[in-house]
């Protein structure tokens, strides 16, 4: 098993323990992929979501540039709920998993198709 198939692994029982989420695996593996090579770094493999700058980053660079989503689809109203599901006293909030959640939240599935 390859170290990203062990991540992909990670996440979907994170999703499935920590948000009640069976995780559609393609999906999964696509948002994965595209996150690079920064789920092989401690630090920006996760998101903390008492940040800020992180948060705006994960605005910025992933809903509204990945996504093709703007400001009028309550971004941040997204990104807290899916914190809030995740859990916020939760320390280890993979980026990956984040990602997925988004883009289901929105119904953006095709953009991985």
């Amino acid at each position: 098993m390859s170290k990203r198939d062990e991540l992909i692994a990670k996440y979907a029982a994170d999703l499935k323990e920590k948000c009640g989420v069976n995780a559609d695996m393609d999906l999964l593996t696509k948002v994965t992929i595209g996150c690079g090579p920064s789920i092989y770094n401690a630090d920006a493999s996760t998101v903390s979501g008492s940040d800020e700058s992180e948060l705006a980053t994960v605005k910025n660079n992933f809903l509204i540039k990945k996504l093709g989503l703007s400001e009028k689809d309550d971004l941040d109203g997204a990104i807290n709920a899916v914190i809030e599901k995740y859990g916020k006293s939760n320390r280890n909030k993979y980026r990956a998993v984040v990602y997925y959640l988004l883009t289901k939240h929105f119904g953006k599935e095709a953009i991985y198709s």
